[in-house]
């Protein structure tokens, strides 16, 4: 064997003669790209990189509330100065904490994440009344279509293929 940057040495190392399994040469007799040292090329997983249009807006639904959160996030730790454990507390470090599980399983295109993605969408269903209630009753059309276009697009064939790791 010769020196590590030699051509021999690269061979050898190639048809796995320097103490590493044999490999086998592709066709013509070379080897494959990701033997040579050179990583492959990413392939998306059936073919598709970017989401479905259902899961595009669940992604920025999912962030707007995150942004929500962050922003009472202020209130939740004043009221933290007086009691430690408050209900409000509470309510809003679970939200958080499912709101970032559940983007995390959709990033991750786990099967899983369409239950719990159709879960933070139910989050729109008590901001209709609560609008309707308000000085302003038109704005309650606002989370009542965002809440059924959620749906819709959570529902769709191309969701349910595209969410396919176990």
């Amino acid at each position: 064997m010769g020196f590590a940057g030699s051509a021999e040495w690269c061979r050898d190392r190639a048809w796995g003669r320097a103490g590493g399994r044999v490999r086998e040469p592709g066709p013509a007799g070379r080897m494959p790209a990701a033997r040579h040292g050179r990583i492959p090329a990413m392939v998306p997983a059936r073919g598709r990189r970017i989401p479905p249009p259902g899961l595009l807006l669940f992604l920025g639904y999912g962030f707007i509330v995150l942004g929500g959160i962050g922003v009472s996030l202020r209130w939740v730790v004043d009221q933290a100065i007086s009691a430690p454990v408050s209900l409000p507390g509470i309510v809003a470090m679970v939200l958080l904490a499912y709101t970032i599980f559940t983007l995390t399983m959709v990033l991750q295109r786990k099967q899983a994440a369409r239950g719990l993605a159709i879960g933070l969408t139910t989050l729109t269903i008590p901001a209709v009344p609560l609008l309707l209630l308000g000085p302003v009753p038109a704005a309650a059309l606002v989370p009542a279509v965002l809440g059924v276009a959620l749906f819709l697009g959570l529902n769709r064939p191309s969701v349910k293929d595209w969410l396919s790791e176990p």
